[in-house]
């Protein structure tokens, strides 16, 4: 049972009012507007209450459905374990797995069945996110962008969230080198397993095509090789050792892979540091669920940096 007088140890972590202005995609990945919020959460009496406010800003075909009159506030069964959502603007669960959380969840305004993903980085300042939006298991769009909740920082950040969120998720297409880092890895179980450390080679072939020479050691000993074209949002993985697609919605690219064993894949990869112009960014904030056959295994988050 959960210890209903003191806040989860998520709950802790996420504690303060967030600010951010995530940037709508179809399910196409074209950018579609912004949707402002000011996200902040309360443990009153052993009770946690979620706060929403703001509003969204275009939209286009999907601003009928994404607008709401009136803030959210809805209620959390707080755990470490299974965080449950009770509604009236969202019911469902959500895992923690360290400083990540992965939340399925449905939402009767906006009328959608919501997987979001948020993941706090290691300063504690700024929270990766995302929410892909789906009508069964079809996909209607995504939202997603950076939070912060350092009240010194939030004018700027909005600023560059405007600039930045519709930029497309592109890695370098002319320079070789890598991204790397130390990530932490959970069981299925949401208990700690230790670390990996990833580097993902990037080689690329043309302006279109790359190989990518991925090595995982640690806590997971993996490594594969894998030719990667993009075209437009949508991304091919046609091996020789992974096969597999992407699709992205802004500066996020969303994976799932196959390899040549058992396991299988699917990842986010946040480039958060990516602006408009003729450059790609150097600091990526990955998510990889793994899967051994259709089972789940494990969780690996953290943050790549480029050389």
């Amino acid at each position: 049972m959960s210890d209903t007088t003191r806040p989860s140890e998520w709950q802790r972590r996420i504690a303060g009012e967030w600010h951010g202005r995530p940037s709508l995609f179809d399910a196409t990945g074209t950018w579609q507007g912004y949707e402002d919020i000011r996200r902040s959460s309360d443990f009153i009496d052993g009770v946690t209450t979620y706060h929403m406010d703001g509003g969204l800003e275009g939209g286009g075909p999907m601003a009928g459905r994404f607008r709401l009159g009136a803030p959210f506030a809805f209620g959390v069964v707080d755990s470490d374990a299974n965080r449950v959502y009770t509604g009236p603007d969202f019911y469902g669960t959500g895992q923690p797995y360290g400083s990540f959380v992965d939340s399925h969840y449905y939402g009767p305004g906006w009328q959608v069945d919501l997987n979001t993903w948020n993941q706090v980085l290691a300063d504690d300042d700024i929270q990766v996110y995302s929410s892909m939006l789906y009508q069964g298991p079809a996909v209607v769009g995504c939202f997603n962008g950076l939070y912060t909740r350092d009240p010194a920082k939030v004018a700027d950040w909005l600023a560059a969230e405007t600039r930045n969120g519709p930029v497309p998720h592109i890695l370098p297409t002319k320079t070789a080198g890598a991204f790397s880092g130390t990530c932490e890895v959970f069981g299925a179980d949401q208990k700690p397993r230790g670390t990996v450390d990833i580097t993902v080679e990037v080689e690329p072939l043309d302006l279109l095509r790359a190989r990518h020479h991925v090595t995982w050691t640690g806590a997971l000993e993996r490594g594969h090789t894998v030719e990667v074209r993009r075209d437009g949002f949508r991304s091919f993985y046609e091996g020789p050792e992974a096969w597999g697609n992407a699709q992205a919605y802004g500066r996020a690219n969303y994976s799932s892979l196959h390899f040549r064993d058992v396991w299988k894949l699917k990842g986010r990869e946040f480039v958060i540091d990516a602006t408009p112009g003729m450059s790609a960014g150097r600091t990526m904030a990955v998510v990889y669920q793994l899967f051994d056959g259709n089972v789940p295994a494990a969780v690996v988050h953290g943050v790549l940096r480029w050389s």
